[in-house]
């Protein structure tokens, strides 16, 4: 498999753009320096989220495309991997499916999810919410930097933080060990999404 070579991974809502097109907002977010996006648009039927797939592989060729959930789509546009809940099908079985270019990112909510996550072929694994934010409420309350302390001491798998990343948080969780964050609101609902994502990059080269 390739390495993960990113440490801000952006994931999309359409929702949270502040009605300005995803794909002008993805684009402005890539030229200030994002690498690695996951298509996570849950609510769009297959054929639309397709179509938007493919047109940001035209557009923006660049980037690591993560398809969210959907390996079959995964697999067909080649994209650079999938990601998964824990709540999806198996990890095990999908590494199987994928190929060896293919990353397999994996969403969790605990260090047992963490450990789990690697034990079954994760490239990655997306650990939160760190902090309290109201897309992540529904996975319970913020689980703290001390689960991602022990969680950066107990795997070897790179480790995403999740909810409530600001640029300030994004040194905290680096320090306690993540190797890198993953947002939405806080690049895609921007006033100024370039500048919210340099913020972002140079917050996260700190060292941890």
């Amino acid at each position: 498999m390739p390495p993960v070579d990113f440490r801000l991974y952006l994931i999309t809502d359409r929702h949270q753009t502040a009605g300005r097109p995803l794909m002008s907002v993805l684009g402005q977010a890539v030229r200030a320096g994002v690498r690695a996006v996951q298509l996570r648009e849950r609510d769009l039927p297959i054929r639309e989220l397709r179509s938007l797939a493919m047109e940001f592989q035209r557009e923006l060729p660049d980037v690591r495309l993560f398809i969210n959930d959907r390996v079959d789509l995964a697999l067909g546009l080649r994209a650079h991997g999938v990601h998964l809940r824990e709540s999806s099908l198996a990890a095990g079985v999908v590494r199987g499916m994928l190929a060896p270019s293919q990353l397999l990112g994996l969403s969790v909510h605990s260090l047992d999810g963490v450990k789990a996550a690697e034990q079954q072929g994760a490239d990655f694994v997306v650990l939160g919410p760190m902090y309290d934010t109201p897309s992540k409420r529904v996975y319970g309350p913020p689980i703290g930097l001390s689960i991602l302390e022990q969680a950066a001491r107990s795997v070897r798998v790179p480790i995403f933080a999740i909810g409530g990343i600001t640029a300030t948080r994004a040194r905290e969780v680096r320090r306690a060990g993540a190797f890198g964050v993953a947002v939405l609101s806080s690049i895609l609902s921007a006033v100024n999404v370039e500048q919210a994502t340099e913020e972002m990059l140079a917050a996260i080269e700190v060292e941890s």
